[in-house]
């Protein structure tokens, strides 16, 4: 099994890789159209990786097949007393192939994420979880927060 660090050469693997992320997550069959949100992520990826704002891992086997990836978003926000520096990180896009869990995989991922976030300064990490990660993260270390809120705009 190797670890990679993504690159800008890898455009379409992580494409690929987020769109079946996304489907996995939200119990998405082939049948539901994504090529807006492929667009999107091939957007976000290039203009992502070329500023250093994403760092993205891919996982793969023995016959060179992609089984898992992650990946960390870096941004800004105004300094407080807890985060001085303001920088913060946002995990996303774990995943690991059914038949590769429970390996130890998911947990390298994340030692290779929060490394590179602790490489850049960077102490406040957070992450969405789905049901089937969540004991990963809480084993890990990540525990729920309670001062956030999100809003979603309906129109």
């Amino acid at each position: 099994m190797k670890f990679k660090k993504a690159s800008l050469s890898d455009l379409e693997i992580l494409v690929s890789t987020r769109v079946n992320v996304l489907r996995s997550a939200n119990q998405l069959d082939l049948s539901v159209d994504m090529k807006e949100v492929e667009k999107s992520s091939r957007l976000y990826y290039q203009e992502a990786l070329a500023s250093d704002n994403h760092t993205a891992f891919l996982v793969y086997n023995a016959d060179d097949n992609v089984i898992g990836a992650g990946a960390v978003s870096y941004y800004q926000v105004m300094p407080t007393y807890h985060n001085p520096s303001g920088k913060k990180a946002y995990i996303m896009n774990m995943y690991v192939a059914p038949e590769h869990r429970r390996k130890g995989i998911a947990t390298k991922l994340l030692d290779l994420l929060i490394a590179d976030s602790k490489e850049r300064g960077i102490d406040h990490i957070t992450l969405e979880a789905t049901q089937i990660g969540r004991k990963l993260y809480e084993n890990y270390g990540f525990c729920q927060m309670q001062d956030e809120m999100q809003y979603y705009n309906k129109d």
